[in-house]
């Protein structure tokens, strides 16, 4: 299940190869997110999130975010290392992604780092970038993870992959 990274992808990460438990580490990677031409949210501030078979997940600082496309919802979640985390549904030229972005205004000591930073998930917007190179989610739906080339899998979401 662990396999080594590409030798042909200069800097290429295995996922297998991240902590367990989870760190958070501050990323000075472009990272961006358009949807019909709007841009939520440009940064080269963010947050990544590492852990044990998961592509890392990026957290945007609250100022480099349209703060006007985000409205509080509902949703909310545990995660054994980060806390309690709050939901997020986005607004953009109309249209509504319900539970797309989250955060932790109290997140444990060890993740400090992350508190007030939003991480959202890449499948419902056009284009999610890091250093103008397209993402794919991660899968399975309910991890947030941004893979590219750099990553090596493979990852936690797939069939199968649920008690790993």
């Amino acid at each position: 299940m662990r396999p080594t990274p590409d030798p042909t992808t200069p800097g290429q990460e295995s996922v297998w190869s991240y902590p367990r438990p989870a760190i958070a580490k501050a990323c000075e990677r472009r990272i961006t997110i358009v949807h019909r031409g709007v841009t939520l949210a440009d940064t080269r501030r963010a947050v990544r999130t590492l852990e044990t078979s998961h592509p890392p997940s990026y957290y945007f600082p609250p100022d480099d975010i349209d703060q006007t496309a985000l409205a509080r919802s509902s949703g909310s979640s545990f995660c054994e290392w980060k806390g309690a985390a709050n939901y997020f549904d986005v607004t953009l030229q109309g249209e509504i992604f319900r539970d797309v972005a989250w955060s932790y205004a109290q997140p444990t000591p060890a993740f400090a780092l992350l508190r007030d930073h939003i991480a959202f998930y890449a499948a419902p917007f056009d284009q999610c970038l890091i250093d103008g190179e397209q993402v794919t989610p991660q899968p399975g739906g309910f991890y947030g993870g941004w893979i590219t080339p750099r990553e090596a899998g493979p990852f936690k979401g797939v069939p199968g992959s649920r008690f790993w």
